[in-house]
């Protein structure tokens, strides 16, 4: 008799997905965690994969992070990708935060 696993490893993957999806966005969304440097920098790490794989929300949110908090270029271009690839998929965050980058003047 031979042993059959009862859940593919890509049906295993998706609650983890979500699981760390929704504890990025409780964090950031927490008044009194949410303005942490080192949660945002924990949060982001959350989202980074589910952001690979697609997640619009977590595009969204990574995407605002890396534009709004991070000090260097590389991460505000990655954030900005990130917006676009959101936005394209009709996400309303990501098209005003793309809207208000470009509206700002170049530092």
């Amino acid at each position: 008799m031979k042993f059959m696993p009862s859940s593919s490893p890509t049906s295993a993957a998706t609650p983890t997905r979500r699981f760390s999806l929704k504890v990025a966005l409780w964090l950031l969304d927490s008044p009194r965690l949410g303005h942490s440097t080192n949660v945002k920098h924990f949060a982001g790490r959350l989202l980074k994969q589910p952001a690979r794989q697609g997640v619009v929300q977590a595009q969204s949110r990574l995407g605002r992070l890396l534009c709004c908090d991070c000090g260097n270029a590389r991460d505000r271009r990655i954030g900005q990708q990130l917006l676009r690839q959101a936005a394209k998929a009709g996400d309303e965050p990501a098209q005003h935060e793309l809207g208000r980058l470009a509206e700002a003047p170049s530092a």
